[in-house]
């Protein structure tokens, strides 16, 4: 009878029911109290982002009577990087970065919207990459190849683009690299993204897929996975790793290999996720656009150029940058395809081209070299947190 008594009155976390109740009262009014800080804070926050818009109205003005880009790199990554130095937490450098970003995109919209080309179709990673760059308050418009980015920009359909350029596993992409030589558009930014592959398919069952579908790129970056888990299965190249989801949306026998993020959008369920070979997978993109930027006092310049067929040529060449204490940090060559069997270099150096040390050094390899064209001076991406 007694036992009964005690938990007749007792709650379920053994406190007197009388004693439970009035510390859930308590909590509940403190919870409102947070949340009515909270409100207010909100409120104050709307204000706050009210003004910096008017603000960036008053900045869009202003540069269109100067003729200036509505897209400013240098004066975006000062707003950042000094957030960054500011932050106290307990929001991540990651959180910060993203809040900004999308803050700084919204107010872009208002001067004028900015129209960026992009690898696709939708969620493909060079559009992921694009987003996580410019926010989802810009014009995003999809090509169906690398060179229709470019075409995209040359026809004024886009202010800038974003293209793959090299992967941490697989080495560069060419075609962007001759596109990059053959057309008169300029680097004005470099982004650095994850790559974290998944196996899509319509009914998320391993023993329905009979064709994998992606990019080259990400058919190589998986090898070793499809050769232990789907050995005898049919593989297929095109030209994104988005396509390849808006395929294998269509056919039940097809997989997919893209973002988790493609998942949803496209109707597929994950089959695996992360069957990249490499856990450190890493892409690089470039951002393409018709006018050069300022220098941020970090930055790369990458150019290619051509030497005479002589012995130590390209030495004597790259010798010119170590005078001038500046650092190569890649250098690849690729065929002259109009003249079989020579080669064009192409490399990346720390610095921008009007740094008074690469001036220098471009003007004396002008005139040892049998051809030179500056690609681009811009921002340096950062590699992601691991």
């Amino acid at each position: 009878m007694a036992g009964a008594l005690k938990s007749a009155v007792e709650s379920d976390s053994g406190l007197p029911v009388s004693a439970s109740a009035h510390n859930n009262a308590r909590a509940e009014v403190r919870l409102a109290a947070l949340r009515e800080r909270i409100d207010r804070i909100n409120d104050r926050l709307l204000a706050l982002l009210t003004e910096r818009a008017r603000l960036a109205l008053e900045i869009g003005h202003l540069k269109r009577a100067n003729g200036t880009g509505v897209y400013q790199p240098l004066r975006e990554q000062q707003i950042i990087e000094g957030l960054l130095q500011r932050n106290p937490g307990p929001l991540t450098a990651d959180h910060i970065r993203r809040i900004f970003t999308e803050i700084i995109s919204a107010c872009r919209a208002l001067e004028r919207e900015l129209r960026v080309a992009f690898l696709g179709p939708e969620y493909s990673y060079t559009h992921l990459a694009a987003m996580g760059r410019f926010g989802s308050s810009a014009q995003f418009v999809p090509a169906d190849s690398i060179a229709g980015v470019f075409a995209a920009i040359d026809a004024g359909q886009a202010d800038l683009g974003v293209v793959p350029v090299e992967n941490s596993t697989e080495g560069s992409v060419t075609l962007t690299l001759d596109l990059l030589i053959d057309t008169p558009l300029q680097i004005v930014g470099e982004l650095m993204l994850p790559v974290r592959h998944a196996l899509l398919s319509l009914s998320g069952e391993r023993g329905a897929i009979r064709k994998i579908i992606a990019h080259q790129q990400a058919l190589g970056q998986c090898r070793n996975y499809l050769a232990a888990n789907f050995p005898h299965c049919e593989q297929e190249a095109v030209a994104s790793n988005s396509l390849a989801a808006r395929m294998a949306a269509a056919d039940p026998a097809a997989a997919a290999i893209a973002s988790a993020r493609a998942a949803q959008p496209y109707g597929l369920r994950v089959v695996a996720d992360g069957i990249q070979d490499v856990a450190q997978n890493i892409t690089r993109f470039l951002v393409i656009g018709r006018e050069g930027v300022a220098r941020s006092g970090a930055d790369k310049t990458t150019l290619i150029f051509a030497v005479p067929e002589k012995v130590g040529a390209l030495k004597e060449a790259l010798t010119i940058f170590a005078r001038n204490s500046i650092n190569l940090s890649m250098i690849q060559s690729r065929p002259q395809r109009s003249r079989p069997w020579e080669y064009v270099f192409i490399v990346d150096l720390n610095g921008h081209r009007d740094d008074p040390p690469m001036r220098r050094a471009l003007a004396t390899l002008k005139r040892k070299a049998l051809f030179l064209k500056v690609l681009g001076s811009y921002p340096e991406g950062r590699p992601p947190a691991d």
